[in-house]
């Protein structure tokens, strides 16, 4: 492909800027960064507060995010943030161990069972479901692999493998088939809290694809990084180092695409582009485009978790020891209640805190937005963390995704085939998943196929 051609990329998000970043390193300077709001990083977002910063979205890493690294090394960053430490409480508000056996000996042989089938589940993705961890999605619906292995060095790999199908099944079903169902209360904990929806409707594909093996392995024993100016700085030092940095406040009202170019009306005016990346959320994208009728039916059926955030206030005298996570929250039963609350600072007690929770499931009426909001203040009063302020909300649109069912048919194979047949490229949360390091994985693939 030229490497003068002329390429818009929708969104300031990771996806976004590292789709510009790994565009750049191909030799492709001429790119626009287009993203709407007044600031980059999407969901990672760390509003100042004092003379820190706290989280209102992601928090934290881990050292499989080789393309979150791959920013880092660019930007000559690293992560230099505060060690995280947790808790768990039942819902009472009593802190529990629900993992030491000492503490629990009536659920020793539930916990053996867990420790067994962790064990079995290594071993199930590493031979029956060979291939299940590479990055995106094409192939699977179809029992073969394609992409970069999760290594450093990203080597693409490729191959057949009938079993990978079982990863279109809902994961709680996925555990079943496989006689594993323990697993799954090792795996909520940086699943469900984390707004990503409930195993009896994810497909597994999206649980072991972010949740590899050996990235939930570095969740449960915190090996875990985080950035002390927050996550969102990640995306601010590579905005800043990018040759093209986004162009902020960029209204796209319109994208038509005629005669082999890509036409965008940014902010009333019309720009002219060669090449068109979307890394906003797709369904979104049909709104404003002019979307041909394979567009409007695949990306009508994204669907998406409403997670909702508060950075609350409390007084000194009830703030937690460290961040607390409640189990019994993260069933669809108890949707809208407090799944977990964040301390990021443990050294300054005037900091605020993040409290986190889902109100929708796919088999239940949506909780409203006030209605969880007042739930999970309540839940904290529960916890002996009464808030005292509310300082900032935030009702994410969050984790785009597609059913089981559409993804058995082959939703991703589908979109897959259609990436260049308008001059447009579609990246973002949905292609691959809905954690930062995905996403910009996704954009070094996109990249690395297409240009």
């Amino acid at each position: 492909m030229d490497h003068n051609i002329r390429i818009a990329i929708i969104g300031g998000g990771p996806a976004g800027l590292s789709a510009g970043m790994y565009l750049e390193q191909k030799g492709y300077e001429n790119y626009s960064i287009l993203e709407r709001s007044d600031h980059v990083g999407g969901k990672c977002s760390s509003p100042h507060y004092g003379e820190r910063r706290y989280e209102m979205g992601a928090i934290m890493g881990v050292p499989t995010y080789y393309a979150v690294h791959d920013v880092e090394e660019f930007c000559g960053i690293t992560h230099d943030g505060p060690n995280l430490i947790r808790e768990y409480r039942n819902k009472q508000g009593r802190t529990i161990e629900p993992f030491n056996p000492k503490k629990n000996p009536l659920k020793l042989p539930h916990l053996l069972a867990m420790k067994k089938a962790v064990k079995t589940l290594g071993e199930l993705l590493e031979t029956k479901y060979k291939g299940y961890d590479v990055n995106g999605h094409r192939g699977v619906s179809q029992g073969r692999y394609d992409g970069f292995e999760v290594t450093s060095e990203r080597k693409p790999v490729s191959g057949t493998n009938e079993n990978l199908k079982d990863l279109c099944l809902p994961f709680s079903q996925f555990c079943a088939l496989n006689h594993i169902e323990p697993v799954m209360d090792i795996w909520i904990g940086p699943f469900t809290s984390f707004g990503y929806g409930y195993f009896d409707e994810i497909p597994a594909a999206y649980v072991l694809k972010y949740l590899d093996f050996r990235t939930t392995m570095d969740f449960v024993k915190l090996n875990l990084w985080t950035w002390k100016d927050g996550t969102q700085s990640i995306w601010e030092h590579l905005n800043d180092k990018l040759k093209h940095s986004a162009r902020l406040n960029s209204s796209i009202t319109r994208v038509e695409r005629r005669d082999g170019k890509v036409y965008l009306t940014v902010n009333g005016q019309e720009e002219e582009y060669d090449k068109l990346i979307v890394t906003s959320p797709l369904d979104q994208f049909v709104q404003y485009a002019d979307a041909r009728d394979d567009e409007t039916e695949h990306f009508n059926k994204i669907i998406h978790e409403e997670y909702d955030v508060m950075a609350i206030k409390t007084k000194p005298q009830h703030q937690p020891v460290m961040s607390y996570y409640i189990f019994e929250n993260m069933v669809k039963e108890r949707l809208g209640h407090l799944m977990v609350l964040y301390r990021r600072w443990r050294d300054d007690d005037t900091q605020p805190l993040t409290t986190y929770a889902l109100r929708n499931h796919q088999d239940m009426r949506e909780v409203p937005y006030d209605v969880c909001k007042k739930t999970v203040l309540a839940d904290l009063e529960t916890m002996a963390t009464p808030a005292t302020e509310v300082i900032r909300e935030e009702d994410w649109y969050y984790f785009p995704h597609v059913s089981s069912q559409d993804y058995s048919n082959g939703w991703y194979e589908e979109v897959e085939a259609m990436q260049d047949k308008y001059n447009t490229f579609y990246a973002g949360e949905v292609m691959s998943f809905g954690d930062m390091d995905e996403t910009a994985e996704y954009s070094k693939e996109l990249v690395d196929r297409f240009f």
